[in-house]
C-alpha cells in the first residue's frame, strides 16, 4: 500500500518549517488538546457514533494520527440504533496524577468520565459523574492544593438554560461532584450562547477559555479571575475580522516546552463539518492573544499560514487514516458504525484482505439508510477528494443492496440491488430520512467493479463505476450537493443491507477503500 504522505487528502505540513490551516480539514468538532512531555493528544465530539471518543496524537501539533477511540461500545441504552446529534458532546482531556483523564456531556443523560494511563491503550468504562439533563460542555480543574473542580455549560434545548457557566466542586478522584455549584459567569448580555469551558491556570489566574455567540459566527472569549468563583473579566481574543474563517472558537490552549502557546479550535464549515484550525498565541498583560491582529482592532483574527511551533525538532508529515486495503483483522481506525456495531454485520477475516459487509435487516422503524445502523463511514478528510472502493457483489440475494454511500442530512448512494426474481441492478439513488429516490438504474454490468465517488472544493459528488479501475462511467453526469448531519459533517463510506427483516446470507466484499487527493 502506498505511504500516508502519498496518499493523504490534506496535508498541513508545507515541508518548509511552515503549515496551512486547517490542520485538519475533518470533522473533528469541539476539539480539546494537551501536551504529556513531548506528545500531544487530541479528543472531539464523535456524539451517536461508534467508536467514539476519537484520540490522535501529534509531536507538533500539525501532522496527527488517529491511535484510539474512548469508547469501543457505548452501554448507555439505545444505541443499538442511530442516535443522530446526541450522545458525546463537547469532550476535554486532561493529564492529572498519572493518569489521562476525559469528561464530556450527555445532554440527555448526564456528566460521564473515563481514564487510562496509556492513551493509546484501554480506557475504563464511563462512569456516571453527575445525572442531569442539559449538563454539557464540561471541563475538570485541579487546583494547586489538590482541590478539584469542574466547569460545564447547559443545553437550552433539554433544561431551557443558556449563557450561564456553573463551576462546581468536585471529588479529587473525578467520580462525583461535591455541591451544588455556583454559576461563575452570565454571557447573556455580551457573548450570548456561552459554551465549550476549558480552565486554566497561569501566573496567578484562573482562566476560563470559552467560545460565545454560535458555532457558525461566534468567537472566542477568555475570562479570568484571581479567585477560581470569579468575579472575572473577559475579553473577546479570536474573531474572524476580515479572514474567511468564520465562527473561529472552542477549542483548547497547549504550552509548549519553549514557552510558545497555541490554541487548537474549529471553525464550522458546512457539509465538511467542523474542521480543526491552529493559532498561535502571546501574552501581553496576562491575556492571550490568539492569531494575528492584521486589521488593528484589538483582537486576534486566524491565521492562514504561519511557521510550526518550536518543538525542537522536525518530524515526519502524517494525516489521519483514510484509505483501507483490509488486511488487517480489525477495521482501521478512521471507520465508524451509526451505531454499537454487531459481528452479525461485518467480518475482517472471512475472506482474508477483504471486508465483508453482511446485508443485514434495517431496523422496522427505518424508513430508509438514515435510521440504519450499520453504515460504515468516514469523515470528509479533504476539500476536493476521491473515495473509491473495489467491491465484489457476487454473493449477494434478492431483497439485498450494498455500495459506496456518502451520508448526511440528505445522502447518495451508487450500488447493487438484487430483485425479488435475482435480476441485478447498479443503481444511483438519494433519500432523506423520510423517503428514498431512485435517479437511475442499469444492469449491473459485473458483479466486480470499483465504485468512486469525486468530491469537489463545493462538496458536490459525481458517483461513477469502473469494470477495470481505469476507464469510470457516470449514470448521472450532474454532482449532487453533499450535506451535513446532525452537528456533524458529510461522511463517505459502505453500506450492505436489506429492507425485509428475514435474513438472507447475502453479502458485499470489499477489497480495499482508497482515498485520493483531487485539485481543488
Amino acid at each position: 500500500m502506498e505511504t500516508a504522505a502519498l496518499t493523504a487528502a490534506w496535508v498541513a505540513d508545507q515541508g518548509d518549517g511552515t503549515f496551512i490551516n486547517p490542520v485538519l480539514h475533518a470533522d473533528y468538532s469541539d476539539p480539546d488538546v494537551i501536551r504529556v512531555e513531548d506528545d500531544f493528544y487530541m479528543t472531539a465530539s464523535s456524539f451517536g457514533h461508534i467508536p467514539g471518543l476519537p484520540v490522535l496524537h501529534s509531536k507538533d501539533l500539525v501532522n496527527w494520527k488517529i491511535i484510539n477511540h474512548v469508547i469501543p461500545h457505548m452501554g448507555l441504552p439505545g444505541y443499538d440504533k442511530p442516535q443522530h446529534g446526541n450522545g458525546v458532546w463537547a469532550p476535554s482531556l486532561r493529564y492529572h496524577d498519572g493518569k489521562y483523564w476525559i469528561f464530556y456531556g450527555d445532554p440527555d443523560v448526564g456528566i460521564l468520565m473515563s481514564t487510562a494511563e496509556d492513551p493509546a491503550g484501554e480506557w475504563t468504562p464511563l462512569h456516571l459523574v453527575q445525572e442531569g439533563k442539559g449538563l454539557i460542555d464540561t471541563c475538570p480543574f485541579w487546583d494547586d492544593d489538590g482541590s478539584a473542580y469542574l466547569v460545564h455549560a447547559f443545553a437550552r434545548s433539554r433544561c431551557g438554560i443558556k449563557h450561564l457557566l456553573r463551576l462546581c466542586r468536585m471529588s479529587p478522584d473525578g467520580t462525583r461532584l461535591l455541591d451544588e455549584g455556583q454559576i461563575i459567569f452570565d454571557g447573556t448580555s455580551d457573548h450570548p450562547t456561552m459554551e465549550g469551558p476549558k480552565m486554566y491556570k497561569r501566573n496567578g489566574y484562573y482562566y476560563i477559555f470559552a467560545p460565545a455567540g454560535g458555532v457558525a459566527k461566534g468567537w472566542q472569549t477568555v475570562l479570568r479571575s484571581r479567585s477560581i468563583y470569579g468575579p472575572y473579566e473577559d475579553k473577546i481574543v479570536l474573531h474572524q475580522g476580515d479572514t474567511p474563517i468564520n465562527g473561529p472558537h472552542q477549542g483548547g490552549l497547549v504550552e509548549l516546552k519553549s514557552g510558545e502557546s497555541w490554541f487548537m479550535h474549529f471553525q464550522d464549515k458546512d457539509a465538511y463539518g467542523r474542521i480543526v484550525h491552529l493559532q498561535p498565541v502571546r501574552w501581553s498583560d496576562d491575556w492571550p492573544m490568539m492569531g494575528e491582529d492584521a486589521n488593528g482592532d484589538g483582537i486576534g483574527e486566524p491565521v492562514l499560514r504561519y511557521p510550526k511551533p518550536d518543538v525542537g525538532k522536525v518530524y515526519p508529515i502524517e494525516t489521519p487514516q483514510t484509505s483501507d486495503e483490509f488486511e488487517t483483522e480489525r477495521l482501521g481506525l478512521q471507520w465508524q458504525w451509526q451505531a454499537n456495531p454487531s459481528a452479525e454485520w461485518y467480518s475482517c477475516q472471512a475472506k482474508p484482505g477483504y471486508l465483508r459487509l453482511f446485508a443485514r435487516p434495517m431496523p422496522e422503524e427505518a424508513a430508509t439508510l438514515y435510521g440504519a445502523p450499520q453504515l460504515l463511514l468516514q469523515k470528509f478528510p479533504a476539500l476536493a477528494f476521491a473515495a473509491s472502493a473495489s467491491v465484489d457483489f457476487g454473493s449477494l440475494a434478492a431483497g439485498d443492496r450494498a455500495g459506496l454511500i456518502v451520508f448526511g442530512y440528505q445522502y447518495s448512494f451508487l450500488g447493487a440491488e438484487i430483485g425479488a426474481s435475482g435480476e441485478r441492478s447498479l443503481v444511483l439513488a438519494s433519500g432523506d430520512k423520510d423517503k428514498e429516490s431512485e435517479l437511475r438504474r442499469i444492469n449491473l454490468p459485473s458483479d466486480r467493479l470499483v465504485l468512486r465517488v469525486s468530491v469537489n472544493e463545493e462538496a458536490k459528488c459525481l458517483f461513477e463505476y469502473s469494470l477495470d479501475g481505469e476507464r469510470f462511467e457516470a449514470l448521472v453526469h450532474e454532482r449532487f450537493q453533499a450535506t451535513k448531519g446532525h452537528w456533524v459533517g458529510a461522511k463517505v463510506g459502505l453500506f450492505a443491507a436489506r429492507s425485509s427483516r428475514e435474513d438472507s446470507g447475502g453479502y458485499m466484499d470489499a477489497d480495499w477503500f482508497r482515498v485520493q487527493a483531487l485539485q481543488a
